[in-house]
């Protein structure tokens, strides 16, 4: 195992398809509080009460109080330099699929394409009733011109959701078949920011390596993955990613 910048530019570099998985520890650097850390979210809010399909379809006006501040925080802010660089790393085609636990769109915003995103996102509203799509502008202007803050779908009358994944809630099927496809193709998975906790998208490193591919992991706390690891890195992911693609470059100009 190695633990330097060059080491993860050299396997990025040898590999013929590489793809990342990225999680909250991409956006924490960004100023988006993660959740499930000992100061995360979830410390302080029972995401069952707050971000459920349960309140969600019982007490819409209680989730609603809770997402739509996000709404603004989450806009708020800017995709930070591991965003670039993964974005980078894409226009290279040194990676070839970007999966990402992430709802923010910071990747997209970043200049990064066919971003999978298997907790959903914020780029869009729905209704769960008769499927009617709106844009985000429009959920939120719906949420602040109602009188109990719920938007609600012009086609049938149904409150309407952001297309963030609530908890209770299927993970959209196609993003998940379309994470799996792409690690299955996969001969290195670069993770960086997420703990490797939450299944399925967990099991991707697995998939990986039972084809004998090699695991990359960028985060700063530890993962159950971490002694099969090919390259172990730690630290601030935007310093890490930026000196990899130095390092890409500087390898590129001794070739």
């Amino acid at each position: 195992m190695d633990d330097s910048p060059e080491a993860l530019a050299q396997l990025l570099s040898d590999a013929e398809h590489a793809i990342a998985l990225t999680g909250a520890g991409m956006s924490t650097e960004s100023g988006i509080p993660d959740f499930r850390s000992a100061e995360g979210m979830w410390q302080r809010f029972d995401p069952m009460e707050v971000a459920s399909l349960q309140t969600f379809l019982r007490k819409p006006e209680r989730f609603w109080q809770f997402h739509r501040p996000r709404i603004d925080m989450l806009s708020a802010v800017a995709p930070n330099p591991a965003h670039e660089a993964i974005a980078e790393l894409q226009r290279r085609r040194v990676l070839h699929s970007l999966v990402t636990q992430n709802i923010d769109r910071l990747h997209s915003r970043a200049g990064s394409t066919d971003v999978i995103e298997v907790h959903g996102s914020l780029s869009r509203g729905e209704c769960l009733q008769c499927q009617a799509m709106t844009t985000l502008e429009e959920l939120v202007v719906k949420a602040d011109g109602a009188a109990d803050g719920v938007p609600r779908c012009d086609a049938c009358g149904f409150q309407l959701k952001s297309g963030v994944v609530m908890f209770g809630e299927s993970l959209p099927a196609a993003e998940i078949s379309a994470a799996y496809e792409a690690a299955e193709r996969a001969d290195v998975i670069l993770v960086v920011g997420s703990s490797l906790q939450v299944a399925p998208v967990s099991e991707l490193p697995s998939i990986v390596r039972r084809r004998g591919g090699k695991l990359a992991i960028l985060t700063e706390g530890d993962t159950p993955y971490d002694s099969v690891a090919d390259v172990r890195l730690r630290g601030k992911a935007a310093v890490q990613l930026v000196e990899t693609v130095a390092a890409l470059d500087a390898s590129q100009q001794r070739n």
